[in-house]
């Protein structure tokens, strides 16, 4: 198996050439944002996500961390912090998934088969198994008032340094667009 930077480099290179809108933050392969649309045929079909990413140093040995920018109403994503609670992610990642499993199968599946038995989100759960119209009703009133391809935008400035309601930035992916490998550590080798 190829060694974990070059390992995440061909993860990174397959997600970006996917139809998946990738943004980079300081051209650092280890933190970036993937535009995520909401599954055909699910509760979340016509919402649009941001979708945050980090890869731990030991990717893919390691799990990426995987959380929504921008809310969402289910019953396994907190619903403040927007952390992710999957097992496939979580606890059973393996080195045989890459990036692309994470967006094309795994945050699909979530949306399409909640597990309020395990939840991040305890009232969305409870609602789910108490009322489905009524967490039904919800999830779409979350998809209409937080989802909408023009919140994704407005979300971008929350990975500056400084907090300063400038909002001028207006892509990520427009800081520094020059690629060198200075930014990977060599060396380190995987527990």
């Amino acid at each position: 198996m190829a060694s974990p930077s070059k390992r995440r480099e061909m993860d990174m290179m397959k997600l970006m050439m996917s139809d998946y809108k990738v943004d980079t933050v300081n051209d650092d392969l280890q933190m970036f944002y993937v535009t995520f649309h909401g599954p055909t045929n699910s509760l979340y079909e016509g919402g649009v996500w941001k979708i945050k990413v980090e890869l731990p140093e030991a990717y893919p040995y390691k799990s990426p961390s995987v959380g929504f920018v921008n809310k969402i109403y289910h019953p396994n994503v907190d619903e403040s912090s927007g952390a992710v609670c999957l097992d496939v992610i979580n606890q059973t990642w393996s080195p045989m998934f890459d990036l692309i499993n994470v967006f094309e199968s795994f945050l699909p599946q979530l949306l399409l088969y909640p597990n309020p038995s395990d939840p991040f989100n305890g009232e969305a759960a409870s609602l789910l198994m108490r009322d489905r119209a009524a967490y039904e009703k919800k999830v779409k009133e979350y998809c209409k008032a937080y989802a909408k391809p023009e919140d994704i935008g407005a979300h971008e400035d929350l990975s500056d340094d400084d907090e300063d309601d400038d909002d001028d930035d207006d892509s990520m992916s427009e800081r520094g667009s020059d690629s060198d490998d200075n930014d990977e550590i060599a060396g380190k080798a995987d527990p």
